[in-house]
């Protein structure tokens, strides 16, 4: 099933203008949130194919929202791609037990991000 519609959930304006812009500009229709909370309600108001998670946030961290995304009936089969300034190799190991997909750290490399994506199964 291909991706179209992607949730980006980061609590900073310019990240979230950064990937909006890209993935606009790929043809996906995105949806944003500004914190963990957001980002659960509109993971299951919208269903969206994808969504691209922060990890430091305020309020509900992002490895704690992708926890509940992957672990909710409703959202577990809605893929986590975690994109953060996180980098250590722990980071990683910790955001993919909360049932990411994949991991990327900040700043994004626009190519990555995209290849990533279309690798979705």
């Amino acid at each position: 099933m291909p991706v179209h519609k992607i949730l980006v959930v980061d609590d900073s304006p310019t990240e979230r203008f950064f990937v909006t812009d890209l993935l606009n500009r790929n043809g996906y229709q995105v949806i944003t949130a500004e914190n963990g909370e957001e980002g659960i309600a509109k993971a299951k108001a919208e269903m969206p194919d994808l969504v691209i998670m922060d990890v430091v946030m305020p309020g509900l961290n992002g490895y704690q929202a992708t926890r509940t995304l992957t672990r909710d009936e409703a959202t577990k089969n809605i893929p986590v791609i975690v994109c953060t300034s996180k980098g250590q190799e722990t980071d990683k190991i910790w955001g993919l037990r909360q049932g990411a997909m994949d991991y990327l750290v900040k700043p994004v490399n626009p190519e990555e991000l995209l290849q990533k994506i279309s690798a979705l199964p």
